[in-house]
């Protein structure tokens, strides 16, 4: 028995492009016809009701909808046009009001400079810029960028916010270094402003932490100090000028021997957000 090859029948398709042509052929050739002939009469009229009007309604559709996408896209393409010059406007925006608020805090800092200035007239002074300091949190050692070819000299006081920072204790041609008041070897002879009681102000790191240093040695035999009074540089001190405001006094005790009292002194300087000084170019003690 011979075997039966069975041949698979093989589909006939159009391309959806040339279907498309087809049927736009035959719309226009039934159209021509219903508009220059009366041929078919009714009939014709009732085909074209049927195929031809709602093939036309779906071609007026598709356009209809794709003339709105088109649109929709322009008006797409204009609001991402506008939101990135927005995002231009507003990165610059932000560029100059960052640069606005470091130029006040400038100016502000400067302010407080010339008012300090101002409140030590009598000294000849040079304002100094900050470009190092020791490592910590602290600015209890540091840099500043003026150096003798300025004038800065070794024992010069500095000045800065509201009143003392240090000591000039090393300088070179335009550079010198600073040891401030908070530092563990700082040691400065002090009194308290309302009752001239004189005492020692200590630097103390590890104080600092709670934001105050120490203070020792102070006779208060009549007992008017309180906390909150201000403690100056005394006139016995033989490297600091006289009357430059250390800080307050922010507690107070008795200390064991009964004699003298000691205590803890809130800088009047902020010693962790220094940039700029003033070096007083008057020495203590001048020498002949």
């Amino acid at each position: 028995m011979s075997p039966v090859v069975k041949r698979k029948r093989e589909k006939f398709t159009i391309q959806s492009k040339y279907l498309l042509l087809i049927l736009t052929f035959l719309c226009i050739v039934v159209m021509g016809i219903t508009f220059t002939t009366d041929y078919l009469g009714g009939s014709l009229s009732t085909v074209s009701g049927y195929v031809v009007v709602p093939f036309q309604r779906g071609v007026s559709s598709v356009g209809g909808w794709l003339s709105n996408r088109s649109e929709e896209l322009a008006q797409l393409r204009v609001v991402l046009q506008e939101n990135e010059t927005l995002k231009k406007q507003v990165d610059e925006l932000s560029i100059q009001i960052t640069e606005l608020q470091q130029e006040k805090y400038e100016l502000n800092h400067l302010r407080e400079l010339y008012e300090l200035d101002e409140q030590y007239a009598d000294y000849e002074k040079t304002g100094a810029r900050i470009i190092g300091r020791d490592s910590g949190n602290w600015f209890h050692s540091f840099l500043i960028d003026k150096g003798t070819e300025d004038g800065i000299g070794i024992d010069m006081n500095v000045i800065a916010g509201n009143g003392l920072v240090g000591i000039i204790t090393n300088a070179g041609p335009n550079w010198s270094r600073v040891t401030s008041i908070i530092h563990d070897n700082s040691n400065v002879s002090a009194m308290i402003l309302a009752t001239s009681d004189n005492l020692i102000v200590s630097g103390n790191l590890e104080l600092m932490k709670s934001g105050v240093i120490s203070f020792s040695q102070l006779v208060d035999s009549a007992g008017q100090v309180a906390p909150g009074d201000k403690i100056v540089t005394s006139h016995i001190s033989n490297k600091y000028l006289p009357g430059i405001l250390i800080g307050y006094i922010s507690e107070i005790q008795t200390d064991s021997n009964n004699l003298t009292k000691s205590g803890n002194v809130t800088p009047a300087v902020d010693f962790e957000h220094l940039e700029e000084v003033l070096v007083i170019k008057k020495l203590k003690q001048q020498p002949e």
